[in-house]
């Protein structure tokens, strides 16, 4: 984990609304399929250097409530919604996985977001999250960082 101080961004994609614990249940899960329809639809040019975001976002409480989720790129689309990142502090989380494996990747993301909630969860955690934006940055094709904004 480090700690960085990121400048405002604009991410073009899908988005959807959801909660954590219908993400936990396959009938009732919403953020695999706006990847999947962000996948379809939107090329993405990865040899010329562009990267894929997840942004969460309008964040009705904490970890329980409602909020947004954006697949996106920063890519400016007219035909796509967007989402500022925001400016501030943000704890970020790493994770490596195996290269261009869907399986591994899916378990990296599902492992760091465990890492992020239990270290969260300790009250004498160092940082507090802000329930701003954070955001999952797919830095190439097998590792991830997760930015969580604090306070």
């Amino acid at each position: 984990m480090r700690v960085e101080q990121i400048e405002e961004k604009t991410i073009y994609g899908i988005s959807t609304r959801t909660k954590n614990v219908n993400e936990m249940n396959p009938q009732t899960a919403k953020i695999g399929a706006i990847w999947q329809k962000f996948d379809k639809t939107v090329d993405v040019d990865y040899k010329g250097g562009e990267r894929v975001y997840g942004v969460y976002y309008n964040y009705e409480s904490d970890a329980n409530g409602e909020f947004d989720v954006l697949a996106g790129y920063e890519t400016s689309h007219e035909k796509l919604e967007n989402v500022k990142i925001e400016k501030g502090k943000y704890l970020v989380f790493h994770k490596t996985y195996e290269e261009n494996n869907d399986d591994t990747r899916v378990q990296a993301i599902i492992e760091t977001w465990g890492n992020i909630w239990e270290y969260f969860s300790n009250e004498n955690s160092q940082y507090k999250r802000a329930y701003k934006t954070d955001f999952e940055y797919y830095k190439n094709s097998n590792e991830i960082e997760i930015y969580i904004s604090i306070q």
